[in-house]
């Protein structure tokens, strides 16, 4: 068809070109949506054809959360000791594996002595409480040997 035949052409001067009066085959709303909308509506079948792995899960990757899901910090301690048990020499122990608490981390500074029962620890915090003349034993560490 010849340019000048052309819908287009003709309708050049006019305000709407034929779509109507207010806005429409204008915006997104034309275009079903903006981004990912209607993947799973009325792009449904695009979506299965260009992303065949977009809906599901990966089968080998197990979909929980972190094994540690408590943590404290050295400031907090001294407010734990209240937990703690004394052994026959009299020091004083603090198993935060009863407590529920899995990780101790480094934050803060630590006013006394302690042996503290842990799961993990990070590397400050180990360094802190040696420091402060406690001690630390590591669970994990204890049940491989």
């Amino acid at each position: 068809m010849a340019t000048r035949l052309r819908k287009s052409r003709k309708q050049r001067g006019s305000r709407y070109c034929g779509w109507g009066q207010i806005g429409q085959h204008r915006a997104s709303g034309s275009r079903g949506g903006v981004g990912g909308a209607g993947k799973h509506k009325h792009f449904f079948i695009r979506t299965l054809k260009e992303e065949p792995n977009h809906f599901g899960h990966e089968q080998f990757h197990a979909l929980r959360a972190s094994d540690v899901q408590k943590w404290v910090n050295i400031k907090d301690l001294n407010e734990l000791v209240r937990f703690s048990e004394t052994d026959k020499d009299g020091k004083v122990i603090l198993d935060l594996d009863k407590l529920g608490i899995g990780k101790v981390l480094g934050t803060g500074i630590i006013n006394s002595a302690f042996t503290i029962k842990v799961r993990k620890i990070s590397d400050s915090a180990k360094n802190k409480i040696i420091a402060a003349g406690g001690e630390v034993l590591v669970t994990d560490e204890l049940n491989s040997e």
